[in-house]
């Protein structure tokens, strides 16, 4: 993967928009990371206003995006849900069929919706949006509750943060775990989070209420290096390793295994 477009309308979301910028378009070289050929592209070039007020000026069309490794298609604004350009239609129809990777961030995945290339697929949008994209579009199988679907060489990824969880599983995937990793170490973010991981956990984490698990879990930060079970955490919580497992998941949005993986991997 050589070459990456990034899709941009008026209304873009700033956030996304970044996301994109930051995984694909800085220069790494310095950490040994390869450079990509990163262009922001639009139906239109010229001043293009995102959703909070503050313009862009996008010099390249969608030419360079009709041939590029990789579309992203950063999200589009509600109103036009239902009225999705057609020359985005057009893009994501033609970068599906001659198999370049295409992802889409929060939103965007409408306009991969109304290419019809997500039909038959299983994909994912932000969990607001989904009830809508499953009645304007029953042929797409959404799962609402995960941060990225990779089905193929099409990958959706839920809303805001959980584009930067796409775009380093797309990495990973072409440049492999090693230089991955130093793009997030920069990024200051995991390196990897799975995408199956829920978008919200049903119930806020207390603060700190008298049953809470964060004393448990701030003794295992406390002693990553020990080769640390679910039954030893659960009996410093006082409770059953069944039902320490449910409520951890519950609080924090991962299984213990999973849970004390990733914090490993943050400290490593």
């Amino acid at each position: 993967m050589k070459t990456v477009a990034c899709v941009v309308q008026d209304g873009f979301a700033p956030f996304e928009f970044g996301v994109a910028c930051e995984a694909f378009g800085l220069d790494r070289s310095a950490d040994g990371v390869p450079n990509f050929d990163f262009r922001i592209v639009a139906p239109r070039p010229g001043v293009v206003r995102s959703k909070i007020g503050f313009s862009i000026n996008v010099e390249h069309d969608l030419s360079f995006a009709a041939e590029a490794d990789l579309v992203v298609f950063c999200p589009v604004p509600r109103e036009v849900w239902g009225d999705i350009d057609p020359l985005l239609v057009d893009l994501a129809r033609e970068a599906v069929a001659r198999g370049a990777w295409v992802m889409s961030v929060c939103s965007g995945s409408f306009i991969l919706a109304a290419a019809g290339v997500l039909d038959g697929r299983r994909a994912t949008t932000h969990w607001m949006y989904a009830h809508t994209m499953a009645d304007m579009y029953p042929a797409v199988d959404i799962d609402p509750d995960v941060l990225f679907v990779q089905d193929g060489r099409i990958i959706t990824s839920a809303g805001t943060a959980a584009g930067i969880d796409a775009c380093l599983h797309l990495l990973r995937q072409e440049l492999g775990a090693e230089i991955t990793n130093r793009i997030a170490r920069r990024m200051v973010v995991p390196p990897q989070r799975d995408g199956g991981q829920a978008q919200f956990i049903d119930r806020p984490i207390p603060v700190a209420p008298t049953d809470s698990l964060a004393v448990v879990a701030d003794w295992a930060m406390e002693n990553l290096r020990e080769d640390l079970t679910v039954d030893q955490l659960a009996a410093r919580a006082l409770m059953s390793p069944r039902t320490f497992a449910r409520r951890f998941k519950a609080e924090y949005g991962a299984t213990p295994a999973a849970w004390l993986g990733r914090q490993r991997i943050i400290q490593a």
